[in-house]
């Protein structure tokens, strides 16, 4: 089943609207990090993405 995380749920100074979505929840985690990174600055840790990981919604992300 199709799961996605959305930045619009995460308020910044950027405003970021980006939303990231995959059949595997390990694909997800993978690609929402790797954007938390190079994008806002996050650092990649265990804390971090079990933090991520709480942020996953099933389905598709709303337009």
């Amino acid at each position: 089943m199709r799961r996605y995380i959305d930045c619009r749920e995460f308020p910044s100074e950027m405003k970021c609207t980006v939303a990231i979505a995959a059949d595997s929840e390990d694909e997800l985690i993978n690609a929402a990090v790797q954007h938390a990174v190079a994008v806002h600055g996050e650092h990649d840790t265990p804390d971090f993405r079990a933090e991520v990981r709480k942020a996953i919604h099933v389905g598709s992300p709303p337009a």
